[in-house]
């Protein structure tokens, strides 16, 4: 029960690695963290290789990342933000955020997309305002992957590293991943429970 989660990543094999990644940056309780340390686990016990799993994860989060990119540039302001008013709770965001974040983006330019990559909070929503902005969709790939690659690198690393210092506590290992999901989910539920929607907000 303790390795389950390292199991199952571990049959999922690279093509788990790509949909996990991907699901990272669209569904917020997906720690990339934890999927990617993993990763670097099963290369520390030889069942992965590092170069494919650092390209196939990164690739993964690219796509994550595009979709959200996809809808601003599709969509534009007016009929995105009902929509994030409407389901912001789920996605754990608010418009203002994104306005923000747009100001941010608008202000520091299109490498902010790149730099982002290594910030927790912040590195995928900054990818809804770069498509509210119309940021040439090769420029945004090309950013957020060199972002990616060298974040997932040392997450790759670190999960080598932890695999190689804890190879004879594994129990240990396995509550250190299960405590970060755990994080993880909690900060979600809390933050579905105390959103509050812009109109009553407002109404204060």
């Amino acid at each position: 029960m303790e390795t389950l989660i390292i199991d199952l990543i571990e049959r999922g094999g690279y093509l788990g690695i790509f949909m996990l990644m991907a699901l990272e940056n669209i569904i917020p309780p997906v720690p990339s963290e934890v999927i990617m340390g993993v990763g670097g686990l099963l290369v520390q016990r030889g069942s992965m290789e590092f170069w494919p799993l650092l390209l196939i994860g990164t690739l993964g989060t690219v796509a994550g990342n595009y979709c959200w990119y996809w809808l601003g540039d599709t969509y534009g302001y007016k009929r995105l933000e009902p929509l994030v008013d409407r389901w912001g709770r789920w996605l754990t965001i608010d418009w203002e955020h994104i306005a923000e974040a747009q100001l941010f983006f608008t202000r520091r330019g299109h490498w902010v997309v790149f730099f982002l990559r290594f910030s927790p909070f912040l590195r995928t929503i900054i990818s809804l305002p770069a498509g509210l902005a119309h940021m040439p969709k090769m420029k945004f790939l090309l950013f957020t992957f060199a972002g990616s690659l060298i974040w997932n690198a040392l997450l790759i690393k670190g999960g080598q590293w932890i695999g190689h210092w804890l190879e004879d506590s594994q129990h240990i290992l396995a509550y250190i991943i299960l405590g970060l999901i755990a994080l993880t989910v909690i900060g979600y539920v809390w933050r579905l429970f105390t959103w509050t929607p812009r109109a009553e907000r407002e109404e204060d």
